[in-house]
């Protein structure tokens, strides 16, 4: 294992390719997504440049700039799945400086490696899956016919008819005795100060490990020993501490850090106002890991240098000139993203792979009711989303999801009940269903 195989992922994705599969999900915001896919490009040249100078050139971090549900975190997301990357989430005002009451900093980190440990152990399950099999085949076997001699013809031929009708898939039924591994649980609970999180995990690892495995045994069928086996089979196959390491060099090579919220621990503007320490604590505590710092965690030594961090915000009362200088200068690239209009709702709500229109289709025919939308419905639910945003907060494409909602709310209620119904949703039965809130401008506030 090593960084090179993230290398190979990328390698076939041009940024004109990485936004092309980014627009299969996120309609729009051009500008947002050609920056990110120059960034993911670059991480891809830059493991290709003489050794001498691949230390010196680090990420340009990111900030989006726009209102909430405009696809600021789902274009980062997308981002991280498509070149299989460690990717985490955090909000700026989850953090406070060091003597406030708040995480630390560094926890991001910590929690990078844990998701890029989660994606490496995966990958590699799937990687000893075969050979696992195999050996539990095997151990199946030994259940099925215990004391088989190995130089006896008779039970040999048995044993090789029994894998047939195994592998035909005829004994899954057959009840097994089974002995596993049992973790031995311990249910520490250490008191400390605020902060103090990753020091628990870190001792209640430690007293776990201490604690010695016992065996269990259970019976169960084919089909659930096969299970049970196979997930301890993988685990006994998998280098633990292989993973660690490469958990930690796919961290420092690939990581990405969305940092959400950080217009909300931006000074204010506003001329003869008292700043809020607090507020610029953040910063200056996230400096540091966005400047190329080392950060301790259980699986070894971080470098942050080459991490990616995109920073995103609404920017409603501040502005990006707000950010201290220093934490400004590490996000050289700036993208605006647009608020959504009715053009683009229509779009989500047809286009994207997982379109809400697409959801909601599939989970009402789990009932066995088939819904269709017409055009004019769509565009009435578009007009109504882009109406209420512009006369009220603005949450882009999260508003559709109140409106399909109450649009489909009578329908989902009663779907259990209505097995075989097919249901035809045109711009009139959008106007019935809303037509209560429509008549009450109040109402319409608070309820959409």
């Amino acid at each position: 294992m090593g960084s090179e195989g993230v290398a190979t992922v990328q390698e076939s994705l041009t940024p004109r390719e990485i936004v092309s599969e980014l627009d299969r999900y996120i309609i729009g915001q051009d500008e947002a997504k050609r920056a990110v896919a120059i960034a993911l490009r670059n991480r891809w040249r830059r493991q290709r440049v003489p050794a001498g100078i691949r230390e010196e050139i680090t990420p340009k971090n990111i900030i989006m700039i726009g209102p909430t549900g405009v696809g600021k975190t789902e274009i980062s997301r997308r981002l991280a799945k498509l070149a299989r990357a460690p990717f985490v989430k955090v909000e700026a005002t989850k953090f406070t400086e060091v003597g406030y009451v708040g995480r630390d900093v560094e926890s991001i980190i910590r929690d990078l490696v844990e998701v890029a440990r989660r994606l490496v152990r995966k990958e590699q399950r799937e990687f000893v899956r075969e050979k696992a099999s195999a050996a539990v085949e095997e151990r199946l076997l030994n259940l099925l016919l215990p004391d088989s001699g190995a130089d006896d013809s008779s039970s040999a031929n048995t044993r090789e008819k029994l894998r047939g009708l195994l592998r035909d898939g005829k004994l899954e039924e057959r009840i097994v005795e089974v002995e596993i591994s049992k973790q031995n649980s311990t249910h520490l609970e250490i008191l400390g100060p605020p902060g103090m999180g990753e020091l628990e995990g870190q001792l209640k690892d430690v007293f776990s490990n201490i604690m010695p495995k016992s065996k269990e045994r259970r019976t169960l069928s084919v089909t659930e020993a096969r299970g049970v086996l196979l997930d301890e089979a993988m685990d006994d196959l998998i280098d633990e501490d292989a993973v660690s390491r490469e958990a930690v060099s796919r961290s420092e090579q690939s990581g990405i850090v969305f940092i959400d919220e950080i217009d909300k621990v931006c000074g204010s503007s506003e001329r003869g106002k008292v700043p809020d320490v607090s507020r610029e604590g953040v910063q200056r505590d996230l400096l540091p890991l966005v400047e190329g710092c080392t950060v301790s965690t259980k699986y070894g030594t971080i470098k942050t240098d080459h991490i990616l961090f995109i920073a995103s915000g609404a920017f409603h009362t501040a502005k990006p000139s707000d950010l201290m200088p220093e934490f400004q200068g590490r996000f050289p690239i700036r993208v605006e993203l647009k608020s959504l209009l009715a053009p683009e709702f229509v779009r989500i709500l047809t286009e994207p792979q997982n379109a809400l229109t697409k959801q909601y289709e599939a989970l009402l025919k789990t009932e066995g009711v088939t819904i269709q939308f017409a055009a004019d419905a769509l565009e009435a639910l578009a007009q109504i989303a882009e109406d209420v945003n512009s006369q009220t907060e603005d949450i882009g494409a999260r508003r559709l999801h109140t409106l399909l909602e109450r649009v489909l709310e009578s329908l989902s209620f009663k779907a259990p009940d209505q097995n075989g119904l097919a249901v035809y949703i045109d711009k009139a039965y959008v106007d019935e269903q809303l037509a209560e809130i429509a008549r009450d401008r109040d109402l319409s506030r608070y309820i959409l």
